[in-house]
């Protein structure tokens, strides 16, 4: 695995062609009131349904071998991995490094899914459900990951790359200090990235994964604090890069009641006040911040069409639509009541 490439500054920047494709694939993106109507299907229902989308083909191939909200799953995966790969392909230079550093992201959802599958001895097959290669990894390296007996052979694996600093901080016991390594270098070369590109649109992908940083760590706080979990503790999972950071740091520790009332008055509490004030849970409250992100990402985007904004709002709603999908069927296939799935669905 290659260590940061540059892109080729100094040349034509080419995304004319790639927010056209981009324009042409978003109206295949499934409509946000669908998602009412896919409340009252049952799971076979949805099935049929997304055979008339973009998801055909994965559901015809994966039919063979899964069905119920198996198949789905399976299905809207290969079809988020092979959405994102189409996008590299079509992309060059600038566009293409931009993209590729951003879909990282599913490199380490896929280490992350690996190595939660081995500390909880799930097999090989049920990991392999939840890969997405959508970034630099590929499938043919991902399954030798998941065939690997234990943790440790997962991590010698990354011997020589960025990942395996992160990596080696698997104390045999927990993941948890592992995988909050593993999302600050993902942001670290994130920021890097696009700090190093010369157009304004790259200036304002840096401004998106700021406010991206933000969201987490805001969701962070909201969960940590309500545990009652102490202020180092949260202060060490706090990513940094985030133009709140030193804001949200103080806030950790404080009371549940505290920490809420110092919220008001910040961009994003129009979007979860509401939530908060009926004391509503923190994935509701996630879901929310979900949406201002995507709504956020489209906004950036109408500042300069011709860069890589139109991109990175569309590769932000295909994720959110697959989310969307994968929590519907799995609420469904557990039972759940369409009032309790619909407060998870980002709309």
């Amino acid at each position: 695995m290659p260590v940061l490439r540059l892109p080729k500054f100094g040349q034509p920047v080419k995304y004319a062609y790639i927010t056209g494709r981009v324009r042409a694939m978003k109206t295949k993106l499934i409509p946000h009131e669908m998602y009412q109507r896919m409340l009252g299907m049952d799971i076979p229902e949805i099935t049929r349904y997304l055979e008339e989308t973009q998801y055909k083909e994965e559901i015809d191939l994966m039919a063979k071998d899964h069905s119920g909200a198996e198949l789905v799953e399976y299905a809207t995966f290969a079809n988020l991995a092979k959405t994102y790969k189409k996008l590299l392909r079509v992309s060059i230079d600038e566009p293409e490094f931009l993209i590729l550093e951003y879909l990282r992201r599913w490199d380490i959802w896929n280490i992350k899914t690996i190595l939660r599958g081995k500390f909880y001895g799930a097999s090989d097959e049920e990991i392999m459900k939840y890969l997405v290669p959508a970034g630099e990894l590929d499938l043919e390296f991902l399954e030798g990951l998941a065939k690997k007996e234990r943790i440790e052979e997962v991590v010698q694996a990354f011997d020589g790359t960025d990942y395996y600093e992160a990596l080696t901080q698997y104390d045999g016991e927990m993941l948890s200090s592992v995988e909050n390594a593993l999302d600050k270098l993902y942001y670290f070369r994130m920021e890097r990235a696009v700090g190093g590109t010369l157009s304004v649109g790259g200036g304002l992908l840096l401004k998106y994964v700021r406010k991206e940083i933000d969201v987490k760590n805001l969701v962070t706080l909201f969960r940590m604090n309500k545990a009652g979990i102490e202020a180092a503790v949260i202060q060490d999972n706090l990513l940094a890069g985030g133009k709140l950071h030193e804001e949200f740091s103080r806030m950790a520790g404080q009371s549940y009641n505290e920490f809420v009332r110092g919220l008001e008055g910040y961009p994003f509490w129009g979007a979860i006040s509401d939530v908060v004030a009926e004391g509503g849970s923190v994935s509701r409250i996630e879901a929310r911040l979900r949406a201002y992100l995507v709504r956020y990402a489209w906004a950036l985007s109408n500042y300069h069409p011709l860069s890589i904004l139109p991109v990175l709002g569309y590769i932000v709603s295909k994720e959110t639509e697959v989310s969307n999908i994968r929590k519907i069927v799995r609420g469904k296939e557990a039972g759940l009541s369409a009032e309790l799935i619909e407060e998870q669905v980002v709309a």
